[in-house]
């Protein structure tokens, strides 16, 4: 867990660190009692001290400053303040390659602020929705976007523990913000993505039908009831579908809106997912692997997961992939290939993930861009949605969790919530929810 340990790379967010708030806020550089017990805790890592003295460098030109003593003076004075703020957006500006004037480079800085305000609303909203009350942001917190004034409030007394880590938290989760913002606009990641939805309409899906159409299918499934693992599936229509009264033990219907292709004439359905990972997501996915630079780790900023009745068809979309590539203008080679369709274990680098997920999985190279495709049977999917130790609710508690993501952003001497309950607590209620049945309800997609 190195996002939480002496590997971790965000130094300056660790309460057991250097740069830790507390209720004893030190501001000056006058040797007291207090300042030598507090130096000896790290005198003897060369590598935090080095880093100590770089943050707090980094700091001090921030806010144009020689030392902290400055800091009280610079709270009192609006002007002064004001001042510090103008300068502070245009090097933030020229940090991140923000081309424009001062309001425009404030937007965006306004932007990374929302997605930093969003990491902590994605997580509250789901995974951990039933603690929102013990997680929500302060709202003097929320409601700031300044990065001068959140980095001074760090330092101003008048505010709770709580809110001055708040304000520390979103200065760095705005920063993985920025960085994210400058790699999607050096790569066109928004262009790329209309392409890729272009694409999709005009070479993969049925002509016959309109952009956007959808057909409905239902699986009814039947799964094991010591592992929820989807022992058999049937597709049945909107017909079979109203006849059936109530679900049976173990037995789940779930809702599909498929699209069409075709091969040698015939017409296969396929439910198919495209996505743009969101900045949230993306800032989320740099903290679990411990990193900063988001060329580095987010390598599946566009996705498609694909869902087939079997692996005939599994296989024939592929070729389609492929050949509706070739129709395009393109050339198309696939990359990083994993196959556990027809058995063997899925070898993920992922924090919580499972080795039992059955799938097909590769990036495919086209047209400058790098997808990464997805693509299951009926069955594999339905074991991705429900079966125990792989259903993706159950992942997604754990990846959050063991890869520290949780203590790091919710540190335990400012919440005071036991994260290891908590994760215990979750995945029984995502198990439960997940296999709760006798009477008939849809999952829908």
């Amino acid at each position: 867990m190195g996002l939480i340990d002496d590997k971790s790379i965000f130094t300056a967010m660790k309460q057991n660190g250097p740069f830790a708030v507390t209720d004893d806020l030190m501001l000056g550089d006058h040797i007291s009692r207090q300042t030598r017990a507090w130096a000896r805790l790290f005198a003897n890592d060369r590598l935090l001290a080095t880093k100590y003295r770089v943050v707090r460098a980094q700091i001090l030109d921030f806010l144009d400053i020689e030392s902290f003593d400055e800091i009280p003076a610079l709270l009192a004075d609006a002007q002064a303040r004001a001042q510090r703020s103008e300068r502070a957006c245009m090097l933030l500006g020229s940090q991140f390659g923000i081309v424009g004037s001062t309001s425009e480079i404030r937007s965006k800085l306004k932007e990374y602020a929302r997605t930093a305000d969003a990491v902590i609303g994605q997580l509250t909203r789901k995974v951990l929705a039933r603690y929102a009350m013990h997680v929500e942001t302060s709202n003097e917190i929320e409601t700031t976007h300044d990065p001068v004034d959140l980095l001074l409030r760090i330092f101003d007394s008048r505010f709770s523990v709580k809110a001055r880590f708040e304000a520390k938290r979103k200065l760095v989760l705005m920063g993985l913000a920025g960085s994210i913002d400058q790699r999607e606009r050096e790569t066109d990641i928004e262009n790329k993505f209309y392409a890729f939805l272009e694409f999709l309409n005009g070479n993969v899906w049925s002509q016959r039908h309109k952009i956007g159409h959808l057909e409905s299918a239902y699986l009814l499934s039947r799964h094991d009831p010591e592992s929820f693992r989807c022992l058999d599936v049937r597709v049945i229509d909107g017909a079979a579908r109203t006849q059936l009264k109530e679900l049976g033990e173990g037995e789940k219907l779930t809702l599909l809106k498929r699209r069409i292709f075709q091969d040698a004439g015939r017409d296969i359905p396929v439910y198919v997912s495209v996505r743009k990972k969101d900045s949230a997501a993306k800032v989320l996915k740099l903290l679990r692997k411990n990193e900063k630079n988001p060329a580095v780790a987010v390598d599946d900023e566009l996705g498609l997961m694909a869902v087939l009745d079997s692996i005939g068809d599994v296989k024939r979309f592929v070729r389609h992939l492929t050949r509706a590539a070739i129709r395009s203008g393109s050339f198309m080679t696939l990359e990083d290939i994993s196959d556990t369709l027809a058995g063997g274990e899925y070898h993920g680098k992922n924090v919580g993930s499972s080795g039992q997920t059955p799938m097909l999985k590769f990036f495919a190279r086209m047209g400058g861009m790098r997808v990464e495709l997805i693509i299951h049977t009926n069955q594999s999917y339905l074991n991705y949605l429900f079966q125990r130790d792989i259903a993706h609710d159950e992942y997604e508690v754990k990846r959050i969790f063991d890869s520290g993501v949780a203590d790091f952003l919710f540190p335990n001497d400012i919440y005071n919530l036991d994260m290891v309950q908590i994760r215990q607590a979750l995945l029984t209620q995502f198990r439960k929810r997940i296999e709760e049945a006798g009477r008939l309800h849809e999952h829908v997609i």
